[in-house]
């Protein structure tokens, strides 16, 4: 495997999220390419689901995600951003964190963020989450920040579980209006050095494990200017600002019809169906 930080076509990335030149590798910088990143890449785990497997390797990742249009989860979302990170000017490398969003024992490392340093402090950015958005934030006990969605992130400094995100404000109720205002913990980590060995095991158990989430479920995501748009099977869910509209989908037709028109993935209807949602 290719080291993660091996270069790329930067203009080609930028291209892809809408930028027409690269950021300064500053705080204001890391923060317009991260969400530059998910406003216009989408979360997706399709390929597990038809049986694909997901591929690390660097050239196949930009193929995939840049020349094809297509999403990728976590671990092809931040390798991508990475390499771009390194290629703007940023030092960066990757991290893995335990998801804590619905575990009732302790979840294994499913989950890869990156790890930024500049202008002498560490930053955390990540542009693989497929539950929320989360903006990057300075490492430093009680550092928080606010989406453009209205939710609120802070991070703490544990004895056992290392660094912990927390999330208040998820839209949990019917008419997708927040009515959370506990603060939730979203994913735990450590600063602890990952190989790209680490980042093969991790992606290969979240892609493979049976019954869990990654291969038990279709799920595609999108950020939005002022909220989320997310396909979960058949299930879609849309809020922006105070509009928000849910559906289930009744057939393969409107499944690709929405999937091409909201996320851009475009899919043939053999594909749709191998999804095995019809």
């Amino acid at each position: 495997m290719q080291a993660v930080t091996a270069p790329l076509d930067l203009d080609a990335y930028l291209a892809r999220i809408g930028l027409g030149l690269p950021p300064l590798a500053d705080a204001d910088g890391l923060t317009v390419l991260q969400r530059a990143h998910r406003l216009s890449i989408p979360f997706e785990n399709l390929d597990v689901r038809l049986g694909r497997g997901i591929s690390l390797d660097p050239d196949h990742v930009f193929e995939k995600l840049i020349h094809k249009r297509r999403g990728g989860y976590c671990f092809e979302q931040n390798q991508l951003f990475l390499r771009a990170l390194t290629a703007i000017g940023f030092e960066a490398r990757p991290l893995l964190a335990r998801v804590w969003l619905g575990a009732t024992e302790l979840p294994p490392k499913t989950h890869t963020i990156n790890l930024v340093r500049f202008e002498g402090e560490d930053w955390i950015a990540d542009a693989g989450f497929g539950g929320s958005y989360g903006p990057p934030m300075r490492l430093a006990e009680g550092s928080e920040v606010m989406a453009h969605d209205g939710a609120q992130f802070r991070l703490r400094l544990t004895a056992d579980l290392g660094w912990v995100l927390e999330r208040r404000g998820d839209p949990r109720s019917t008419d997708g209006r927040s009515n959370n205002t506990d603060w939730q913990p979203q994913f735990s980590f450590t600063l602890d050095k990952v190989e790209p060995i680490d980042l093969e095991m991790s992606n290969h158990w979240t892609s493979t494990r049976p019954g869990v989430r990654m291969t038990s479920l279709s799920i595609v995501s999108l950020v939005l200017p002022s909220g989320f748009a997310t396909l979960t099977d058949r299930h879609y869910t849309r809020r922006n600002g105070d509009q928000f509209v849910e559906a289930d989908l009744d057939s393969a037709t409107a499944y690709r019809l929405r999937l091409n028109f909201v996320f851009g993935i475009a899919l043939d209807e053999v594909e749709v169906m191998g999804l095995g949602l019809y």
